[in-house]
């Protein structure tokens, strides 16, 4: 798969006039707890020349493609990631952390590394992820039987949401480091669901742990509480370093 994504990258550099400056898997490959038939979620940051910049209207800043062969591809532009990157975008957040690097070019992810913190907003950070826990406790683990991979969707959210909460600070990608968080009573039920999910189909479903749900909504209305009271700082500085990125990254 890393032979075949690079292909795919190759092809839409040469079919989009681009330069792909970052790519790196962002779905639960790099997360921690993939399955078996997990699609490979390919995110990258590309560049066009210097003239795609240098006219009245801007263009398309996002490249999105059908799932082929396992491979779900999607790209944004460079200014539109440091943007969002500026916004304290979360996703984008996790991408630059990603231990999965399908390509880099030179640098690029060593330039942004001290910028993540000076960029992360927490409140902004708990939103999305209390969204993501949001869709657990109320949607995807209120039946009898829940979808293992959703049950860790909403696990990894709530840890993430805890993290914010106790460290104060951005959260780790990888599920590993956030199980840190979770109470030890957890721990074995959660390492026998991730033994099951190794070899399970995405469909895959489970009796609903109900200690463990009982504990994620806990984690919801613990994450609700918590919103007001997170600090919103914002550093002065960030947007001259991002247009030193920006300005770095085209030539």
């Amino acid at each position: 798969m890393r032979i075949q994504t690079k292909v795919a990258l190759a092809r839409l550099e040469a079919q989009h006039g681009i330069h792909i400056l970052y790519a790196c898997e962002s779905g639960s490959r790099a997360w921690g707890f993939p399955s078996p038939d997990s699609d490979y979620d390919v995110r990258f940051i590309y560049v066009h020349p210097a003239a795609w910049y240098l006219r009245l209207d801007e263009g398309p800043d996002t490249l999105n493609f059908p799932v082929d062969d396992d491979l779900d591809l999607a790209g944004w532009e460079l200014r539109k990631a440091l943007r969002l990157l500026r916004g304290s975008n979360a996703a984008l957040f996790e991408w630059l952390q990603s231990p999965v690097v399908y390509y880099e070019a030179a640098g690029f992810r060593a330039q942004l590394a001290p910028l993540l913190p000076l960029a992360f907003n927490l409140k902004a950070g708990l939103h999305h992820y209390q969204g993501q826990l949001r869709r657990g406790v109320e949607e995807d683990l209120v039946g009898e039987e829940v979808c293992l991979k959703r049950l860790f969707y909403a696990l990894r959210a709530a840890l993430a949401a805890r993290w914010i909460r106790e460290c104060h600070t951005l959260p780790p990608m990888e599920f590993g480091p956030l199980c840190e968080l979770l109470p030890s009573e957890f721990q074995k039920v959660v390492v026998e669901l991730l033994a099951q999910k190794a070899i399970a189909t995405e469909k895959t479903v489970v009796a609903r742990p109900l200690a463990l749900a009982t504990f994620l909504a806990a984690e919801y209305a613990a994450g609700q509480a918590a919103r007001q009271a997170l600090v919103v700082e914002r550093d002065n500085d960030i947007k001259g370093l991002l247009d030193k990125v920006l300005q770095a990254w085209v030539k």
